[in-house]
């Protein structure tokens, strides 16, 4: 493999996918570094814990695969031999990419036979800004959020085994799309690789497949794409069936909803002679794994000729499209939808490569607006998928922003990239009235304002005259409505407009759904909702509520609903824009849209866990000569935190620090700890501090400084500080 719709909508089995990983490797997740923190004195009090530390400017190194060696921030990786693939077991320093759970439960399932969309995410070597597991400050990174088109992620890279980093990951499922790694062999290198597991007997083959899943499991990704771009004996090909079919058996044991995927290069006879289709070259190959991924230089000859090769397994077929247009292919670049249009035509899933061609080849400052326009040349052969569970919350971020907005205050300013901290995308797009098409609605993500993260939903619009209202629908959803559900958007518009704003849903009769499935429901069983607003919302959830209606910080507005539905189904959620009482003339409006959320009543009622077993480890000192509030800042302190909470619970963790007085008494107690200063977010129970600007303490005096961890949860509410995880550390200079 070289660098580089509308679909209908058919009756499907829902399926949630759980992991279900071994309690090995649970316990292994769960792992806490020993050494150092063991050595030190640590007291425990009914709110904190509290750490002593003498500061030492020798400190144990930290392996570099887990982390940059200049910083020591946790990082993505890779393995670049075989060697490295077999000898690889779990390790605590593995907890930081591990990914959050598994996908989102979703409709249609990816077992159905719709045909499917995989992106295949190759850019640059891969493992660049995205390689930094707790964020980065890029300035301008890539930045993918068309997930609702997208059924299948993979990352791609040169190395022999390439893990994705967990951010992706973490963006993926959240929009219930599943990810894939690849192994790849490749040259001179690559037959000396393969010759010494497949051209043996079974246990060689069987020794790289169990790591594999075992790689797969672990860190909670969904499988793996095969290319190997090398020739190989005939020893060697001969087991390359039998590989995959023992790979593909053992993901499906331990990864519910896991693939394997073959990519068109070496056929039967061990040559590695690209094919641009399913024949009877490498048939072999496609029966013995889950999908065929195809080679890029294809005509429509080639399409008609699979479908007899693929029977009824054309969804499986993964026609290959090189965004980046090299060789003699179909479409690519602005011209992708030439190739989707013929992929569609016979029934195939398609298999877009290096679509990040929007952002290496073409003017990084028109980036959101090339991205925007690629996708929406696609969208008619792209159907999307939708979300099966509650709470449904997102805040539109991209991951990424010029600064950090907490509940409209400002908490920081400077560029920031982090993917996991992407949340649910909508559908984005042009919308326009049927008729005489002159009422449009068009959004777009916006990097210039945020109610939470770090960008908003940005919706522009026309109301024409003598039309009351337009409407935009930005999810797809297929969740059987609870007894009573709580909705919230948080709202601001631009200028002078008035229009009012408000969410409306459709709902279908579950009544029509099947045991066991859902069923797709036509337009004469939807209806269009209007929910009535929470006036007097309950006592327990006040605080969830208590901005309702409110005008708040930054000219943002919320709006609470209460919707009671029985036996239905929740189907679309839309944001209507209705005219002034008393105007007749065209109106324009700029409206942003800060937050969302869907929430079953019962779980905001449910109390959470508070947070607990707060370490340290792993502690760095460092001198520094730089400023800090105004005195000098003469130590720098990098340590991690672990912590004890239950995953599913949370959307992520806050991590703030509070600094005390330098040079304070330890029988003093924390100075006043003021306002937290935010470090940044954490989506399992750790966290890397990395290079915090401490003031050294005073000869026979401690510092002080105290980390919190604020737990988000999932839907979505403010959760007290009581139920924060502390922790101290009390620090002193070495006796001279």
């Amino acid at each position: 493999m070289e660098a580089a719709g509308t679909g209908t909508r058919t009756a499907a089995r829902r399926q949630e996918r759980r992991m279900r990983a071994p309690t090995t490797l649970e316990k292994q997740r769960d792992q806490r570094p020993a050494g150092r923190l063991t050595r030190r004195r640590i007291e425990e009090d009914q709110e904190e814990a509290v750490f002593r530390e003498v500061v030492s400017f020798t400190a144990d190194p930290l392996p570099v695969r887990y982390y940059d060696k200049d910083t020591t921030r946790p990082i993505s990786f890779y393995l670049s031999s075989l060697e490295e693939l077999l000898a690889w077991t779990p390790d605590a320093e593995d907890g930081f990419n591990v990914a959050s759970g598994p996908p989102e439960c979703r409709q249609p399932p990816l077992s159905s036979q719709r045909p499917r969309t995989l992106m295949c995410h190759d850019m640059m070597g891969g493992y660049l800004d995205d390689k930094f597991i707790q964020g980065s400050a890029t300035q301008t990174p890539y930045s993918f959020y068309h997930w609702q088109y997208i059924d299948i992620f993979v990352y791609f890279s040169h190395h022999v085994v390439t893990i994705p980093p967990v951010g992706w990951t973490n963006a993926a499922h959240r929009h219930g799309v599943c990810v894939l790694g690849t192994f790849i062999t490749e040259w001179k290198d690559g037959e000396r690789l393969c010759e010494a597991f497949l051209a043996g007997d079974e246990r060689s083959y069987r020794a790289v497949a169990d790591q594999l899943v075992l790689i797969a499991q672990f860190f909670r990704f969904d499988g793996w794409l095969i290319n190997i771009e090398n020739s190989l004996s005939l020893a060697a090909v001969g087991n390359v069936p039998h590989f995959l079919r023992y790979l593909t058996s053992q993901l499906h044991q331990q990864v519910p909803g896991g693939l394997v995927l073959w990519y068109d290069s070496v056929v039967s006879s061990g040559q590695l002679k690209w094919q641009d289709e399913l024949n009877e070259q490498n048939r072999v190959f496609f029966d013995s794994c889950d999908g065929f991924f195809t080679n890029y230089n294809w005509r429509e000859e080639h399409l008609e000729r699979m479908l007899g090769q693929a029977g009824e397994r054309l969804a499986d077929v993964y026609v290959g499209v090189d965004v980046f247009a090299r060789g003699n292919v179909v479409g690519g670049r602005f011209d992708t939808d030439k190739s989707l249009e013929l992929i569609r035509k016979h029934g195939f899933s398609a298999a877009l490569f290096a679509p990040g061609w929007v952002y290496e080849c073409l003017e990084k400052g028109d980036f959101f607006r090339n991205q925007d326009k690629f996708w929406s040349l696609l969208e008619r052969y792209l159907p999307t998928h939708s979300i099966c569970s509650l709470p449904f919350v997102t805040s539109f971020c991209l991951g990424m922003g010029t600064r950090r907005v907490c509940y409209g205050q400002e908490e920081a300013v400077g560029p920031w990239y982090h993917p996991s901290a992407q949340e649910i995308q909508p559908l984005f797009g042009e919308h326009r009235l049927e008729g005489d098409g002159q009422g449009w609605v068009k959004t777009h993500c916006c990097l210039e304002d945020a109610w939470n993260g770090g960008s908003s939903l940005l919706i522009r619009g026309l109301i024409p005259p003598k039309v009351g209202n337009v409407a935009v629908r930005l999810f797809s959803l297929q969740v059987p409505v609870p007894p009573k559900i709580f909705l919230s958007l948080v709202y601001k518009l631009e200028g002078t407009s008035a229009v009012g704003v408000a969410l409306e849903l459709t709902t279908g009769d579950a009544g029509s759904c099947h045991v066991g499935g859902i069923s797709v429901l036509s337009a004469e069983t939807s209806t269009r909702r209007s929910p009535r607003p929470l006036r007097v919302p309950p006592t327990k959830l006040a605080k969830w509520v208590g901005r309702c209606g409110q005008q708040l910080s930054g000219g943002w507005v919320q709006r609470c609903y209460e919707v009671n539905l029985r036996g239905c189904l929740l189907q679309d959620l839309f944001v209507s824009f209705s005219r002034p009482p008393g105007s007749q003339k065209e109106e324009n409006f700029i409206c942003r849209l800060g937050e969302l959320q869907v929430v079953d009543a019962n779980s905001l009622l449910t109390p959470l866990p508070q947070v607990q077993a707060l370490t340290v480890s792993h502690v760095r000192w460092q001198p520094a000569a730089s400023e800090w509030e105004g005195g000098p800042a003469r130590l720098r302190l990098s340590c991690t935190l672990h912590w004890a909470y239950l995953l599913p619970r949370v959307r992520c963790f806050r991590i703030h620090c509070c600094r005390g007085s330098e040079g304070g008494s330890p029988s003093s107690g924390p100075s006043e700890p003021g306002r937290p200063r935010l470090l940044g977010l954490a989506f399992v129970n750790r966290y890397r501090i990395v290079g915090l600007a401490v003031a050294a303490a005073e000869p026979g005096q401690d510092g002080r400084v105290e980390f919190l961890v604020e737990p988000v949860p999932k839907e979505g509410f403010p959760v007290p500080r009581a139920e924060w995880g502390r922790v101290a550390m009390l620090y002193s200079m070495p006796r001279t």
